[in-house]
């Protein structure tokens, strides 16, 4: 147990010494100068998303950033949820974090932004600002959405359907993402709740399904923050990459938007809390006023 303390301990030096390493080669072999400044991001992914890797996608933005900035290095990395909450608790956190609802913890180490998003805001401060966004649905196999019927509600990640669902006026059974999708299909829901990740499974399916977007509300936004105050200007440089309308323009092949195409009218604070989230959730589900719980976009 020890050595394996040992090895989990030395691990997060590894990988630094690796990416570091990596940022002295780009594809080909080709040697370059030494980068003068390493910014790290990770990407954490707490919902689904459409279709591809969100955190390929950051790094195609970081070699753009590369080009544009001497001497700096961005180094992407992935890590799932837990891995995150249990890096942040042993005080090794990232110069950029790329995340959606479910990680807390990282607000008191975000700096202020020099933008708003409702959905980012903590204490006056927009801490968090979204760079990509899904969307809520509500799909049917036919053409009528009047027609009575069962509806199976999506889950998958840390976002919370059952908001979408209540504020919509649907009631409908919680199921996980992958078998709401395949019950719906399989005739046993008039209607699927479900995001832009069904609209994907069923393009690559090719099966015709009619959606209609729920636009009262939506929390599935890909923040990003800014944790570093001696990079904070490599930083904002990313961000403003992300901001920029080539790269917005090509959301599409993630099959997300940018968070203004959702139009939606209400959203949760992206720093909800385990508890704050399952308080709302349940909320929702009792047919509670919900407004104290959102923010108008």
């Amino acid at each position: 147990m020890k050595a394996l303390r040992i090895i989990r301990s030395a691990l997060p030096f590894f990988l630094v010494v690796a990416l570091v390493s990596a940022c002295l080669f780009y594809p080909g072999g080709h040697e370059t100068q030494a980068a003068q400044r390493v910014v790290r991001v990770w990407n954490v992914d707490t919902f689904e998303g459409g279709k591809g890797s969100r955190t390929s996608f950051l790094k195609s933005v970081a070699r753009r950033v590369e080009k544009k900035r001497e001497g700096v290095c961005f180094l992407v990395l992935s890590l799932t949820p837990e891995g995150a909450r249990q890096c942040c608790l042993e005080g090794d956190v990232p110069d950029l974090l790329s995340f959606g609802v479910g990680l807390s913890e990282f607000a008191e180490r975000s700096l202020p932004l020099p933008y708003s998003f409702c959905g980012g805001e903590l204490g006056g401060d927009t801490l968090a600002y979204p760079w990509c966004a899904g969307q809520y649905y509500l799909f049917s196999l036919t053409d009528d959405f009047e027609a009575e019927g069962e509806v199976a509600v999506s889950c998958g990640g840390s976002n919370l359907p059952q908001v979408a669902a209540a504020l919509a006026g649907i009631t409908g059974e919680e199921l996980p993402s992958l078998t709401a999708y395949t019950a719906f299909l399989g005739g046993k829901y008039r209607y699927l709740l479900g995001t832009q990740r069904d609209v994907c499974r069923f393009a690559a399916r090719d099966v015709p399904v009619y959606r209609k977007p729920l636009r009262g509300y939506s929390d599935l936004y890909q923040y990003l923050s800014v944790l570093s105050e001696e990079k904070e200007e490599d930083c904002l440089a990313f961000l403003e990459e992300l901001r920029s309308p080539e790269v917005r323009g090509s959301l599409s092949s993630l099959g997300m938007f940018a968070p203004e195409e959702t139009e939606a009218e209400c959203t949760a604070s992206v720093f909800l809390s385990a508890e704050g989230r399952e308080t709302l959730s349940q909320a929702a589900r009792e047919g509670k006023n919900l407004e104290k719980f959102l923010k108008k976009t």
